[in-house]
């Protein structure tokens, strides 16, 4: 094992969140597509540790499940009752124990409600950790405004002396900007010998992890510090202002990193994206667009303004404007909208058009193919390079089962026309506008369905006599006389 691989990392993620007010455990709550608990397990997993244990307690058998969708590979150590930081890492140790490991090396301990926290600063912290020798080491962070936070006590030396509560500590040391995250990485053998000795002798009869600072320091060990380069990632999310105050930090994140990968994002204070989005360069967002899930923007793609994208790949070249795509495929140089909806199963081919209010579900669009407004695909296969006219329904529905609707390529349907599934239209066919195709249609045919005009002359003057209506047939007839 590499020596800044850690043997452990235990996430705390037992409390119940009461600030939240929510009947959703607070470390399930979601940002950008990810739980609380999820951006904790994912920035852990990245520095590859030979076990990952999440305490949990509050709702354990919801929190579990998730944990299982998220990383397989994750151990749940079950805390029965919360008391404290340091009894929830011997919980976490003695899971460990029971399945045959104990962890020889660093151990790091991080938090399911800290979402902002990156791999790449618990890799610094454990490289920092192993490259000083110390028995314990205290993430920081330089806060602009240290109110609440306990605070960081050095020595001359450097190392951490001690770690001292917000109201333990002297007007000197509330001036001091350096505080505690609660993050921490340790000797693993010290560790289980430092938690050993902490008791509960306190006002909250509680076993607290900064306790270990002090046993370790009498001891004779060393405690040294790293100082994360961005204070926001060491921020907890207690209640949903700092919910929505993550939000907006990751976001930024994640939008700074596509423009800076070759993304054009116009206006990212009105774009939304989640961690799993990626843009290929050249790609472009206009505002007010959200972009869900693993959605995906080939080169060139443009999408937006007023878009919600939903686990959708564009093609290169692809332009949606004032649409929604839910589990959709749109290809290379196809358009889509505005005001279109593409639902799950849509798949448009190269060149292929949604237009104006146009709803497709389950639905397979040929190249060169479109559909250009106001009409419902659903449960059809289209083929290349047909037209369907406007007003067009797919009638998929029969009232208890789905049906499927084929068409061929090369075809021009009329408009208004009604396509009652099962049905099968070949190629090159052409259908009469106000047809509703209840058979199927041979290549090259000719489709009318649609019964016989029939006008019945003089029929407003006897049926609305008086009416505005009747009196401007009147003066049309007077006119052409």
């Amino acid at each position: 094992m590499s020596p800044n691989r850690p043997a452990a990392v235990v996430i705390l993620a037992a409390g119940e969140g009461t600030r939240m007010r929510s009947a959703t455990p607070k470390i399930l709550h979601a940002i950008c597509g990810r739980t609380l608990v999820g951006h904790a397990v994912a920035a852990a997993r990245a520095l590859r540790p030979e076990h990952l244990v999440v305490v949990v307690g509050h709702a354990r058998e919801r929190v579990t499940e998730h944990l299982a969708g998220v990383d397989a590979g994750v151990v749940a150590a079950v805390q029965d009752r919360q008391l404290g930081t340091g009894h929830a890492v011997r919980a976490a140790l003695g899971e460990l124990a029971r399945r045959g490991a104990v962890p020889e090396g660093t151990v790091v301990v991080t938090y399911g409600d800290v979402p902002l926290l990156t791999a790449g600063t618990l890799e610094a912290l454990t490289a920092a950790h192993h490259e000083a020798g110390n028995a314990m080491t205290v993430l920081t962070a330089q806060v602009p405004d240290p109110t609440g936070y306990g605070r960081i006590v050095r020595g001359p030396d450097g190392q951490v002396d001690a770690i001292v509560e917000q109201k333990d500590a002297t007007e000197a040391l509330r001036a001091v900007r350096e505080i505690n995250s609660g993050v921490y990485a340790y000797d693993g053998r010290l560790l289980a010998e430092a938690l050993g000795k902490v008791t509960a002798d306190n006002a909250q009869g509680e076993e607290y992890l900064t306790d270990t600072l002090a046993i370790l320091r009498e001891a004779g060990h060393r405690v040294g510090a790293f100082t994360a380069a961005d204070h926001r990632e060491v921020a907890g999310v207690n209640d949903r202002v700092q919910l929505a105050e993550a939000r907006r930090v990751l976001n930024t994140r994640l939008l700074e990193r596509a423009m800076r990968d070759g993304a054009t994002i116009v206006d990212p204070a009105s774009t939304w994206v989640d961690v799993d989005v990626t843009f290929a360069p050249d790609s472009l967002v206009h505002p007010n667009t959200q972009l869900l899930g693993a959605t995906s923007l080939a080169e060139g793609a443009e999408v937006g303004p007023g878009c919600t994208l939903t686990d959708t790949s564009v093609g290169a070249g692809a332009r949606i404007t004032h649409a929604v795509a839910d589990h959709a495929e749109v290809g290379p140089g196809a358009s889509v909208g505005p005001y279109a909806y593409l639902r799950p199963g849509t798949r448009l081919g190269k060149d292929a058009k949604a237009g104006t209010y146009v709803e497709m579900k389950n639905a397979r669009i040929g190249e060169g193919t479109k559909v250009p407004h106001l009409s419902y695909v659903g449960d059809a296969t289209i083929g290349d390079h047909t037209n369907i006219g406007a007003a067009t329904v797919f009638v998929n529905y029969d009232g208890e089962s789905k049906h499927h609707t084929t068409i061929g390529s090369h075809c021009r349907t009329g408009a208004d026309n009604m396509f009652v599934a099962p049905r099968v239209v070949g190629d090159g066919v052409y259908t009469a506008a106000g047809s509703v195709i209840t058979k199927d249609v041979p290549s090259g045919s000719l489709a009318v369905a649609r019964g016989q005009q029939r006008n019945i002359e003089g029929w407003v003057a006897r049926k609305r006599p008086g009416s505005a209506a009747a009196q401007a047939a009147e003066r049309a007839r007077d006119q052409q006389d």
